[in-house]
């Protein structure tokens, strides 16, 4: 079993408008932009980070904008939402929040004993605001949003799946708890993670398979420590069975991906180097970051890019 991954690192998905992607997560739920550059494997198009302060793991969802991209398809095989940790007794202010600027979706509910607040993001992307207690993580702060109310990070995230089995096999592995089972929905928990350490996964036998698009998540990552830890999650990975790809340098952390049998894309991605490897703390997401293969089409893919607010 492995045991040195203790939660979420980030969890990408893709817009349609990075405008639009982009107001809506730094003036709605107030995060923080910690890094603007581009997807490494196509970039004429962006990839934005949202966060605390810092960008720490298990706090950091990020977006893949493609112009005018046609809107996903809920369904089975997908991380259908996410869920964000805010304090216990917030819900009535961000039920305002949302009314005031228009949000989609917004449901209160209880699951597993926490009141919760859904809502759509602008491509209909299915998120959760949950009520926490114990979370002590800080909070970045700004646009109207206080500390007492504002967004900790992740708790986790809801797998939409036919079946549930070789994916709960999975978890156990990755060093996942079964804890309850609420309905259809079985949770798992790592003991002592980060925070963002709960997946909940939900059987859907008769639901139609999912079609990505905007909206969609595109894959969820783990985190661990440092690339000596990732190696060996590699090759525990890969003794059991599953086929994993070589470690990619994407700047701010190395990352490893393999499918699931759910079909969901998952990558193990490390704490380090940061997101203030190439810019002070103070000024993370303000200018546009590239690899260095790339800052000799620096003026071109600038030209490309529609701009976005600071």
């Amino acid at each position: 079993m492995i045991k040195d991954i203790k939660g979420l690192h980030h969890i990408t998905s893709m817009a349609s408008d990075a405008q639009q992607n982009n107001r809506f997560f730094t003036d709605t739920l107030g995060l923080r932009r910690v890094k603007k550059t581009v997807n490494f494997d196509e970039p004429s198009v962006y990839h934005l980070y949202y966060g605390d302060e810092k960008g720490t793991p298990g706090t950091v969802m990020t977006y893949f904008p493609f112009p005018n991209m046609m809107l996903g398809r809920p369904g089975v095989g997908e991380v259908g939402e996410t869920q964000f940790s805010v304090p216990r007794g917030s819900l009535s202010f961000w039920n305002e929040r949302f009314a005031a600027q228009g949000v989609g979706g917004v449901e209160a509910d209880t699951v597993f004993g926490a009141n919760r607040l859904r809502f759509i993001g602008p491509d209909g992307d299915g998120f959760a605001l949950v009520e926490t207690t114990d979370d002590n993580r800080p909070a970045w702060v700004g646009e109207g949003i206080s500390e007492e109310v504002a967004v900790r990070g992740f708790t986790g995230a809801r797998f939409n799946l036919h079946d549930t089995a070789a994916t709960e096999e999975l978890l156990r592995f990755m060093g996942y708890e079964r804890t309850e089972a609420e309905g259809n929905v079985t949770r798992f928990i790592i003991p002592g993670g980060n925070g963002a350490d709960r997946i909940d996964l939900a059987a859907l036998p008769k639901t139609p398979f999912a079609r990505q698009g905007a909206g969609s998540v595109h894959h969820i990552a783990f985190a661990v420590e440092t690339r000596e830890k990732q190696l060996e999650v590699r090759k525990a990975l890969m003794d059991t069975g599953y086929q994993v790809t070589p470690v990619i340098d994407r700047d701010y952390f190395w990352a490893i991906y393999f499918r699931t049998p759910g079909g969901i894309l998952f990558e193990i991605a490390t704490n380090e180097p940061g997101f203030d490897r190439d810019e002070d703390t103070a000024h993370l997401g303000e200018a546009l970051k590239l690899p260095s293969r790339y800052e000799s089409f620096r003026a071109q893919i600038e030209a490309n890019l529609v701009p976005i607010a600071a």
